[in-house]
């Protein structure tokens, strides 16, 4: 099968409707033991009789009786069984273990949508979305209630600034902007404000060990990762934070805050890497780019936003925002020394020179400038790889960092090269990208969730040491970013990677 007929393909195969629960309501991350029945919980502010009774007449009879549909418990610590957050649309799964609606996978799914004119469907991934803040209190990291206590990186905006650019719909736009504006409360509030600096950081409210983790997180020896993170601590020597905050070597075992971290960090969708030391542990005391430069878009976007309403003071309140959010990017972010963008450590007083590929975020954003840019440019031989730009320098054994690279940063990359002129970086840059999935898609007829960029191969398994240990195959954000990548090239670079 063509690549692109597959990519097509794929948005049926990944979408998950009403008619469809019992098979949505599985989750391969917490497979259940023969005989039990799925659970889908709805929040306690809706008709739940009435949401029962239009369930029951889509979902098939013999599917019915094997599901149970319950409120959602006002205290998280009521549910002692996990289960599928209700969404009143339908909406697009990742694939392979992430049979659930995803946040920030959402953006770039909604990307390959629209794409291929399936417009309603992409409304309906931001309707679930904004669905999402009104009823469980921001957009969730994925509808499973596990991930109740943690968002993940906001692209609300864009996506539905995407919706109205097919629909002109003002009326739908409107009725959004109060979920908006509460979203944006939950980043520019504590626990995500530091009031040190202005900026955001990632927090997650829950305690202790994360569910997911604990349930699926096992590599082929079955040693679970945080059996393998109390080894790394146990045997090896951590100058990048006092360890002791993270692990109690007396009692050889992780720390209160080590799991704060932790979840902090799957907030954050690079989980895991060494990005804020092993296994990001102290994420909690950083203002990442890449969340400040999201949330300046979506400052710029909501002012946007607002102009199209016709409410101008507001528009300005917004653009002022985003420009005081953007100076203090370029002030506490931006190292002159290297060239690039990093996370600025607030506890410290100081940035962590960790090149990583979120220095590409400020170029997509647009705040940075012509000179800044060029300097990030300068160093994409950091980054670039037989396949594409891998995620980091730094071989660490996650897979969020060298010799890793991923289809959403391949997007943000290119585009900010992109918006400061640099096509034959970025058209170089996508053609390893593509040349490399198209290659390992005519070897084996999938679309990964990741790939080693080092070696152009998707075959990972072998070098991936911490969190789950396979790659996903199917894959949502790969599909649409092909297709993204693909239609911005010439007609004779389209032709000699894809020959007719």
């Amino acid at each position: 099968m063509h690549i692109l007929d597959y990519i097509a393909g794929t948005w049926s195969t990944l979408t998950r409707t009403h008619s469809g629960l019992y098979d949505a309501a599985a989750d391969p991350k917490f497979p259940l033991l023969p005989g039990d029945r799925r659970i889908v919980y709805v929040s306690p502010n809706e008709d739940i009789p009435a949401i029962v009774r239009r369930l029951h007449a889509v979902v098939p009879a013999a599917e019915f009786p094997k599901l149970d549909i319950v409120p959602l418990p006002t205290g998280r610590s009521e549910i002692a069984v996990p289960g599928l957050l209700y969404l009143p649309k339908p909406y697009v799964v990742p694939g392979g273990r992430f049979n659930e609606m995803y946040g920030w996978d959402s953006f770039f799914i909604q990307m390959g949508l629209l794409r291929d004119g399936h417009i309603d469907l992409a409304r309906d991934l931001a309707d679930n979305l904004l669905y999402e803040i009104r009823e469980y209190g921001k957009v969730l990291n994925a509808n499973r209630t596990y991930y109740l206590t943690r968002s993940n990186p906001p692209f609300l905006t864009p996506m539905l600034l995407a919706v109205y650019q097919c629909t002109r719909d003002l009326k739908w736009l409107e009725d959004a902007l109060p979920a908006v504006e509460r979203y944006y409360r939950f980043w520019a509030t504590e626990p995500h404000l530091t009031a040190e600096t202005g900026l955001s950081r990632y927090f997650d409210t829950g305690t202790g060990p994360a569910p997911e983790v604990l349930a699926s997180e096992k590599n082929a020896r079955g040693e679970g990762d945080y059996a393998l993170i109390r080894d790394y601590f146990r045997t090896h020597t951590v100058s990048d934070y006092d360890v002791s905050h993270y692990y109690d070597a007396d009692a050889d075992r992780l720390t209160d805050l080590f799991y704060k971290g932790d979840r902090a960090m799957r907030e954050s969708g690079f989980d895991p890497s060494n990005r804020f030391g092993p296994f990001s542990a102290d994420i909690i005391h950083y203002n990442p780019v890449c969340l400040n430069s999201l949330l300046c878009l979506m400052e710029q976007q909501t002012g946007e936003i607002n102009s199209l309403l016709g409410r101008s003071n507001e528009a300005t309140v917004w653009k002022k925002r985003a420009e005081e959010r953007a100076l203090r990017i370029d002030n506490l972010m931006w190292d002159a020394d290297t060239g690039l963008y990093f996370d600025y450590d607030y506890s410290r007083g100081r940035i962590r020179r960790y090149p990583f590929l979120a220095t590409f975020y400020p170029l997509w954003v647009g705040i940075a400038s012509p000179a800044q840019a060029a300097e990030v440019c300068r160093n994409l031989p950091r980054f670039e790889k037989l396949g594409g730009l891998q995620t980091s320098e730094i071989p660490s054994g996650d897979q969020w960092d060298a010799p890793f690279g991923w289809a959403p940063l391949q997007w943000i990359a290119v585009q900010g090269l992109r918006r400061y002129g640099y096509q034959s970086d970025a058209d170089r840059v996508a053609k390893r990208f593509l040349s490399m999935v198209l290659r390992e898609y005519q070897r084996h007829g999938d679309l990964e969730e990741k790939y080693d960029v080092v070696r152009a191969t998707d075959a990972v398994t072998c070098i991936l040491r911490y969190g789950y240990d396979t790659n996903e195959a199917g894959f949502g954000w790969t599909n649409a970013v092909f297709t993204a990548l693909l239609d911005q090239l010439s007609v004779n670079d389209r032709r000699e990677l894809l020959p007719a």
